[in-house]
């Protein structure tokens, strides 16, 4: 069973993300809270997998459209 929600070093072992990359996109507002990651109570950052999946689709499709249109 996959979690949904993975705090940013299980996060970076599955994706090859590193996590300064993950932290520069949650600082520079690439990724929304409560869309690609969570707060938790205590303040611990969790990616949302299902988030990140919606993220790179949607990458992808932004790319073909343009490729489209080109």
């Amino acid at each position: 069973m996959t979690a949904r929600y993975v705090r940013i070093p299980k996060f970076c072992e599955e994706t090859g993300y590193t996590a300064r990359a993950v932290e520069t996109k949650i600082h520079r507002g690439v990724w929304a809270e409560g869309r690609q990651y969570r707060r938790a109570p205590d303040g611990c950052i969790f990616i949302d997998m299902q988030g990140f999946e919606k993220w790179v689709e949607g990458q992808k499709q932004a790319e073909s459209a343009q490729t489209a249109t080109a």
